[in-house]
C-alpha cells in the first residue's frame, strides 16, 4: 500500500471533438462545443483558451500484445506523441516478450520515424520516467471463457504486479486501463495512484460501438450521433437511451429508433439478453456457422448489437478486437494530451460524486491532462439509475470474490 502522500488529487485537461452539449464546469452547467467531424467527446472552451499540446512521456505495459502493438502504432500514426515526448514499450522480463519489444521498436521506427518521439524498450515501468501509463497487459476471453469476470482469477496477479511497479515510479503518473476486467484493474491501481489519475477506456469504446449501431439505424455516420454506454464493461453495461441525440436528423426518426429498441424490454433485462445472445453466437461460431452468427447479431436491437458484436469480432478475427480497442485508448490519450477539457464516459473510482454510486463504474467525467476532475451528472431515467445501481453491485461482488 502506498503512503497517503501519494494519494493527492490530480486535476487536468483535454480533447479534440465538438458539438454543443452541457458540461459541468466549476460547479455550474454550461454549453460545451464539440466536434461533429471527429469522435464526439464534449469539449469545454469556457474561457476560449486552448493550451499547447502536452509533450507526453507514455509507457505501454503489455506493448507486445495484439492490442498493445496497435496502441503504439495508432498513437504514432496520429502524431499524438510529439518529438519532445517519448514512448516506452514495456514487456515481461526474459523470453519471447522481451525479445519482441526490440522487433516492435524497430518496426515502429521504420514506419513512423519521420515524426516519432524517442522510443525505448524495457521491462520495468518504474524506471521509464513516463507520466502516462497505459495498462494493456493480461489474458483475454476465449470461446470457453466469455465472461470478463472469469478473467479476474488470471489477471488479478498481473494487475497487482503492474500496480506494484507503478507504485515505485518517482512521480505519480496518469494511468489509462484497457485490460479486463477493467473494473478490477481500477480498484487495484487505486491502491497506489490517486483515483483522479486513473481512467478506464472501455466505456469510450463501448460508447463508440453504441453510436455506430444507432448511426446504422438512422443511415448516417457515427460522428453525427451522441450516445453513451455507462455501468460495467460487460454484462451489466447500461445504454443511456435518455441521452441519445443525432445531428441532421428529424427528432421523429430518432424517437422511432429509440421506441423500437426499448418497446417491450427494459434496461434491467439487458444482462440476461447479453448472456443468452452471446451463448447462441458462440455456439454458432464453434460449429463454423459464422455467417449465421453475424446475421443473428444484426437482427438484434442497437444496444444488444453493441454489447455482443465485439465477442463475434474477437472469435472470428484471429486474435481480438485490437483495432477498436486500441482506437479508444488512442482517443483517450489524445484527449489528455490535447490541452482542451473534454467530457467522455470512462470507468473511474467513484466516491459518491454521483449520489449513491461508489467504486469502479463508468460514468461521464470531465478529463484534463492528468486524469479526471469531476463527474458530470445528468438527468437520467429511474430505470437507468436502477441499472447503474445493479452494475455497481455486480462489479463489487465480482471484485470481492477474486483471490487477492
Amino acid at each position: 500500500m502506498l503512503c497517503s502522500a501519494r494519494r493527492r488529487q490530480a486535476p487536468c485537461s483535454s480533447s479534440r471533438s465538438a458539438r454543443f452539449l452541457l458540461v459541468r464546469n466549476s460547479g455550474s452547467l454550461e454549453a460545451a462545443p464539440s466536434c461533429s467531424a471527429c469522435c464526439g467527446a464534449r469539449v469545454s472552451e469556457t474561457d476560449a483558451r486552448r493550451a499547447d499540446a502536452v509533450a507526453v512521456k507514455l509507457a505501454i505495459i503489455g506493448a507486445t500484445g495484439s492490442c498493445g502493438r496497435q496502441v503504439a502504432a495508432q498513437l504514432l500514426e496520429r502524431g499524438t506523441l510529439p518529438a519532445e515526448g517519448s514512448l516506452h514499450l514495456i514487456g515481461h522480463s526474459g523470453g519471447a516478450h522481451e525479445t519482441e519489444l526490440w522487433g516492435l521498436r524497430s518496426d515502429l521506427l521504420d514506419a513512423f520515424s519521420d515524426r516519432a518521439p524517442r522510443i525505448e524498450v524495457g521491462t520495468d515501468v518504474a524506471v521509464s520516467g513516463a507520466d502516462v501509463v497505459v495498462m494493456m497487459a493480461g489474458a483475454t476471453v476465449t470461446p470457453d471463457v466469455t465472461d470478463r469476470a472469469l478473467l479476474a482469477e488470471t489477471n488479478h496477479r498481473i494487475f497487482r504486479e503492474a500496480a506494484a511497479d507503478v507504485a515505485r515510479m518517482p512521480a505519480e503518473p496518469t494511468v489509462i486501463v484497457q485490460s479486463n476486467p477493467v473494473e478490477l484493474a481500477l480498484e487495484i491501481f487505486a491502491e497506489v495512484v490517486s483515483r483522479n489519475r486513473i481512467l478506464g477506456a472501455a466505456a469510450w469504446s463501448d460508447s463508440l460501438r453504441f453510436r455506430l449501431e444507432i448511426a446504422a439505424e438512422l443511415g448516417i455516420k457515427r460522428p453525427m450521433v451522441d450516445a453513451e454506454m455507462w455501468g460495467q464493461h460487460g454484462d451489466h453495461i447500461v445504454p443511456m437511451w435518455s441521452g441519445v441525440r443525432a445531428r441532421g436528423v428529424e427528432q421523429g426518426r430518432i424517437d422511432d429508433v429509440i421506441g423500437r429498441a426499448t418497446q417491450g424490454r427494459s434496461v434491467a433485462q439487458l444482462p440476461d439478453e447479453i448472456r443468452a445472445t452471446r451463448d447462441h453466437v458462440v455456439g454458432l461460431i464453434k460449429r463454423g456457422e459464422v455467417g449465421d452468427a453475424y446475421a443473428f447479431i444484426q437482427k438484434q436491437q442497437p444496444d444488444l448489437r453493441a454489447a455482443v458484436k465485439p465477442l463475434f469480432t474477437h472469435f472470428t478475427a484471429g486474435r481480438t478486437t485490437e483495432l477498436a480497442t486500441a482506437h479508444a485508448v488512442a482517443d483517450v490519450v489524445s484527449f489528455l494530451a490535447g490541452g482542451v477539457r473534454a467530457t467522455i464516459p470512462a470507468q473511474v473510482m467513484l466516491d459518491s460524486e454521483w449520489p449513491g454510486l461508489t467504486g469502479p463504474l463508468a460514468v461521464p467525467v470531465l478529463i484534463e491532462p492528468h486524469g479526471w476532475r469531476q463527474v458530470v451528472t445528468q438527468n437520467i431515467s429511474a430505470r437507468e439509475k436502477d441499472a447503474l445501481d445493479a452494475a455497481m453491485r455486480a462489479i463489487a461482488t465480482s471484485n470481492a470474490s477474486t483471490s487477492r
